[in-house]
């Protein structure tokens, strides 16, 4: 009758953590929403600046197969926070896909538990 009792407990804990969890995939899709148009937005304007800055060495003149260098130079800060972005993005996207692995173990084991 105790490990009836175990068990009980064990499927109560578990459908716990499974509600948790199913809850925190719901905030932190909602969080991937937001850094994934932030990612976008930090593209979108690293990309102009860089085709700005083309255009400038372009009109300045300066030797052609160093402007491709001499712009992604000019523009390096902007880069660093479009790659920031794209880190944060896969960060969570990861995240989230690592709490769904765990629910699944935990939906597996309670359904185990249920056929005990």
């Amino acid at each position: 009758m105790e490990n009836e009792g175990k068990v009980v407990l064990d499927v109560v804990t578990i459908n716990k953590e499974i509600y948790e969890s199913g809850k925190r995939l719901l905030k932190g899709s909602e969080s991937l929403f937001s850094l994934a148009k932030k990612m976008a937005e930090t593209e979108q304007a690293y990309r102009k600046a860089l085709s700005l800055e083309i255009i400038k060495l372009r009109e300045e003149r300066i030797q052609a197969t160093l402007i491709p260098d001499i712009a992604r130079g000019n523009t390096s800060e902007l880069k660093f926070e479009r790659d920031l972005a794209e880190a944060r993005y896969k960060s969570a996207r990861d995240s989230l896909e690592a709490i769904q692995a765990q629910m699944n173990g935990l939906q597996t084991i309670n359904k185990y538990l249920e056929n005990i």
